[in-house]
């Protein structure tokens, strides 16, 4: 089955626009274009024309998460599987795929109400981006701008659709407790990254976070500490995940859902892999910075 090739684009409706360009730019080390007359903006990170679409709104939550696929006869059979299965399909308009810089786009809803898109034709960019601040820049392209984690209210279900109607295949799940939150969740990929997506149900938004995956270490100590300077509530210190071996942290965007910034994921072989069950969300690190803080000696009684 041809299914999505990768994570093509992110749209997230914000309350501060201007928080968002700043945080863009001088944290993450993106690249603002194609600004739009309600103030929104687009951002780029490698040759892709764009991969965020950040738009005005209440929501402060993801808007869209777009998946490409190969061309116009890999789009016309997810539709159809799509449409087959009951799920109700709406094609993109000519001004929506124009404004998408994509050939064609379809719009579908998964089975906890994520908004998804499906395209193909993803504009190109003469040059591809140079960031300022990434020194080594980041590792998307043909891997997609990195990953997605997302609310589902059934695991069994949602992984179903996302297997037999988008041809995700299952990388390996988490299940374990972690500083007293029970964690159990299920990734997934599309291509050769560890995970383009992933699902579990302690989610208050739509979305948890989105990763950013960069080819140097020292880039991720670098954004850490851009982070600390600024101001940005860091939600989980640096560390490294079991499954797909990320030295990351996390952080919160300016809509209150997190980012991963790390390095050195794995790459999954499909003809090699098998799915495996963790019971631990980090070999070490990732800690909650109020773990960190120095306890209060008892008074003496």
């Amino acid at each position: 089955m041809t299914g999505v090739a990768q994570l093509g684009y992110l749209g997230f409706e914000v309350k501060d626009l201007a928080a968002w360009e700043h945080f863009s730019t001088n944290i993450l080390g993106l690249e603002i274009v194609n600004r739009s007359d309600d103030g929104g903006f687009c951002l780029r990170m490698d040759s892709h024309q764009q991969r965020f679409f950040i738009t005005p709104g209440e929501a402060d939550d993801l808007s869209v998460a777009g998946w490409e696929v190969e061309d116009q006869a890999a789009l016309d059979a997810l539709v159809k599987r799509l449409t087959d299965a009951g799920t109700e399909v709406t094609p993109g308009t000519a001004s929506e795929a124009k404004s998408r810089m994509v050939s064609a786009l379809v719009k579908f809803k998964d089975p906890a109400g994520n908004p998804f898109e499906v395209c193909y034709g993803t504009e190109k960019a003469e040059s591809t981006f140079t960031s300022k601040l990434v020194r080594r820049g980041f590792i998307a392209e043909d891997q997609g701008l990195g990953h997605v984690v997302v609310h589902a209210n059934d695991q069994a279900e949602s992984g179903g659709f996302y297997e037999t109607m988008l041809g995700f295949k299952l990388s390996d799940k988490i299940q374990c407790e972690f500083f007293g939150f029970d964690v159990d969740l299920s990734f997934m990929h599309a291509n050769p990254r560890h995970h383009s997506l992933a699902f579990g149900k302690q989610h208050k938004k739509r979305i948890h976070h989105f990763m950013l995956e960069v080819r140097n270490m020292d880039d991720v100590g670098l954004c850490y500490d851009r982070c600390i300077r600024a101001g940005v509530p860091i939600m989980n210190t640096l560390g490294r995940h079991p499954n797909d071996k990320m030295f990351s942290f996390y952080a919160l965007t300016p809509s209150g859902f997190q980012f991963e910034f790390g390095w050195g994921g794995r790459l999954i072989d499909d003809e090699t892999w098998e799915p495996t069950t963790y019971d631990c969300i980090s070999e070490w690190g990732h800690h909650p910075p109020m773990m960190l803080a120095p306890k209060k000696p008892k008074k003496a009684s």
